[in-house]
Order: C-alpha cells, then sequence, then structure tokens
C-alpha cells in the first residue's frame, strides 16, 4: 500500500501507524508495527523494520536503515546513510524520574553523523555526537563523543582502533599519519584523535 504526502510517494504497511503532519520521503518503507509521530522528518529511500518508534522532534535522513525494535526520540538527528542495528536504544534525558516531568528545553540532543553504523542492542546516552563513518560495536554503551572514523566497543565505548568509509578496519603504524584502506585504497591522515579522508 503506497501513502502519499505532498506529492511524494512512500510505502506504509497496514499495521504502521503514520500521523498526520509527519514528513517521509520518496522511496521511503515503514513496516509491521512502526509508529511515526506527527512533525518526524525522514528522508527518502529510507527502511525502517518492523516495531519502530519516531518522535515528533525526530530527524532520520535519506538512505537511513533502522532495524526492528528501535526508538528514535525527540532531540534525535541521524543523518544519510547511517546504519541502526536491532534493538539499539536512544535517550533524550540524562536524570529521568517519573514524578519530573522533563520540559522539552532539558531534552540533551543526540546527532548521528553520515555513515555511521551502530551495531544491535547498542545504547546513546544522550548528549554526544556519533562522527562520520564511525562504528559502534553491538552492545556497546555510548557516554561520550565518538570521533569521525572511530571504531568503539564495550562499556564505555573503549576506542577499538580506526575505520575507513567502507568499514574496514585503518592501521596507523605509527598512532598517527598517513594510512590508505586495504580494500578501497581510501586514504586517510590522523593527527591526534582525528582522523580525515584525505
Amino acid at each position: 500500500m503506497f501513502w502519499r504526502c505532498s506529492g511524494r510517494k512512500f510505502f506504509v504497511h497496514k499495521t504502521a501507524v503514520v500521523d498526520k503532519g509527519a514528513v517521509i520521503g520518496k522511496g521511503t518503507k515503514v513496516w509491521h508495527f512502526c509508529h511515526i509521530m506527527k512533525g518526524a522528518q525522514i528522508g527518502e529511500n529510507c527502511v525502517l523494520g518492523q516495531n519502530i518508534f519516531v518522535s515528533g522532534r525526530a530527524k532520520i535522513g535519506d538512505n537511513v536503515h533502522i532495524q526492528n525494535n528501535v526508538s528514535v526520540y525527540d532531540m534525535v538527528t541521524i543523518e544519510d546513510n547511517v546504519f541502526c542495528g536491532p534493538s539499539i536504544v536512544f535517550t533524550n534525558v540524562l536524570y529521568p524520574r517519573s514524578e519530573i516531568r522533563r520540559a522539552v528545553q532539558e531534552y540533551r540532543p543526540t546527532l548521528v553523523k553520515h555513515g555511521a553504523s551502530i551495531g544491535a542492542n547498542a545504547t546513546i546516552v544522550c548528549g554526544h555526537i556519533i562522527g562520520r563513518y564511525a562504528f559502534v560495536g553491538a552492545g556497546a554503551i555510548v557516554t561520550k563523543d565518538i570521533p569521525d572514523y572511530t571504531a568503539v566497543y564495550g562499556r564505555a565505548s573503549m576506542i577499538a582502533g580506526n575505520v575507513c568509509k567502507c568499514g574496514e578496519k585503518l592501521s596507523f603504524p605509527d598512532g598517527g599519519g598517513l594510512s590508505i584502506c586495504s580494500r578501497c585504497k581510501e586514504r586517510y591522515e590522523k593527527r591526534g584523535d582525528i582522523v580525515r579522508n584525505i
């Protein structure tokens, strides 16, 4: 079944709920039991797997793949070409209490930059940036910013090295300098903790 919104065409499964006022781009697929709230912005050619919730102040770019059982809450921004594995968790409040209603201005923004991948069951604590083409391992807990092209894993997102756009591990023999990807031959330079594609 295809729905139309402002001249755009996208797929919504019959069990999904899309509130009036949500914006969904052309070619996007919204699968079983999803709920897209009014105000949510979802780009083109995305795939939202089963049981996805997208809040009204969430923004999702183009060609984003979100696997089953993920909630994208207010103040979470996911840029283009991001992969979100199944059952990852985003948060937007640092100190939640049931009896205290937090105002929107207390929400902490989370930004997942272009090309990043987040593995299954990772938890992204709000207020942090996951860099371009970063790789967050399955089950990791992100409690700090993750630099571009960096792979992290574990409880406190320990840095496991650096990765190429294609996902291959990069080697910087002296801890810095130049690295050429063994798979796609992209070139990178590392100075301190900063890696950039050259």
